[in-house]
């Protein structure tokens, strides 16, 4: 893709994310989220490969649909209540349907059909923005609206989505499909806290997005697509893969890792709600997720492709590592003993 063309497009992504976190009025926040829509559209079709077309138009539709359903929602209140005002959602027909426009938008069940397949469309980074950079304006969105939203129903998709974010992931070779399902299951986490704690729903977004880039961003420095280039990946960065090995871990909620921290608060935040049945069930659930993190930390360190010779492996020692990704991969699996820090996030 022309280097001017990308730019205009990743500008244009900056620009929906701003519009739409700092909008108030319910115009300006669809606004925002169109212009992400169409700014991303260029990117996933950018290799001209019959499923990467595919995908950009699975996307497409999927999108618009949420978008038509967000601004009936909005104009629904604006009817009844005379609000366009963002955290004014009051009417309850207008907070069922942005909550579906919203969980479409996301790939919440029982809205996630589309997800894995555009993911599998997509090039890494392309799966990256949409797995993270693309669902920051509805989780904001969700996060402004969530005292008036239904917290039974929440509840519901999100323990859905838990669970099938972690037995769809179980029999899957594509790793951009295993993320997606990932991004499904951690969805399910964020979800169930909303009503309770806006906040913590956003600091576990925000080291949701932390530990996925930093996976996203050693397998692109891998090239690794399927389990089975993974399990060849060792020879080629093997500090790399070794921390590759710890930050999937620390996805899975793993402590003392980064990625225990959401969890551990979330499951603390449900008890003190007396909610130790669903509590109880979403912790059970991660264990899905669990099996196929470490089903990839197991091919990503232990195993040797299957090969017709014994031949010696080449090492790839002089291959540098980007500083960025280092420092993601670093930060995705310390972090834990700087709670108090990442608590006081606004």
């Amino acid at each position: 893709m022309n280097p001017q063309a990308k730019l205009i497009f990743s500008m244009s992504l900056l620009l929906g994310t701003a519009i739409t976190i700092s909008s108030n009025h319910w115009i300006m926040a669809w606004t925002g989220l169109e212009i992400n829509t169409l700014a991303i559209l260029p990117l996933i079709s950018k290799s001209h490969h019959p499923r990467a077309i595919e995908a950009s138009t699975k996307y497409f539709l999927i999108q618009a649909t949420a978008s038509t359903l967000l601004l009936f929602s909005s104009m629904v209140n604006a009817w009844f209540t005379g609000q366009w005002d963002i955290t004014q959602l009051t009417h309850p027909l207008s907070c069922m349907l942005l909550t579906a426009a919203i969980s479409m938008k996301l790939g919440l069940v029982p809205f996630h059909f589309w997800f894995p397949e555009v993911l599998q469309g997509s090039s890494l980074m392309t799966s990256l923005l949409l797995a993270t950079v693309m669902k920051f304006p509805p989780t904001i969105l969700l996060f402004l609206t969530s005292p008036s939203l239904n917290p039974t129903l929440l509840s519901m998709m999100a323990i859905a989505s838990a669970a099938l974010g972690g037995w769809m992931g179980l029999n899957q070779t594509q790793v951009r499909k295993i993320m997606a399902f990932s991004s499904i299951s951690h969805l399910g986490w964020m979800a169930i806290i909303l009503i309770y704690s806006p906040k913590l729903t956003l600091i576990t977004f925000y080291l949701y997005s932390l530990t996925t880039a930093a996976i996203f961003f050693t397998l692109d420095a891998t090239n690794t697509l399927k389990l089975s280039t993974l399990m060849a990946a060792w020879s080629k960065i093997p500090t790399l893969t070794a921390t590759l090995m710890l930050g999937l871990l620390s996805l899975a909620g793993l402590p003392p890792l980064t990625g225990f921290l959401p969890k551990w608060l979330i499951i603390q935040e449900l008890t003190k709600q007396e909610l130790t049945t669903a509590a109880t069930i979403i912790a059970l659930l991660s264990l899905l997720g669990l099996f196929f993190y470490l089903r990839l930390a197991y091919c990503a360190t232990i195993t040797l492709p299957p090969n017709a010779t014994n031949h010696m492996k080449q090492w790839h020692i002089n291959k540098s590592v980007n500083t960025f990704t280092s420092t993601l991969v670093m930060l995705s699996i310390m972090l834990l003993p700087m709670s108090p820090t990442i608590l006081t996030i606004p």
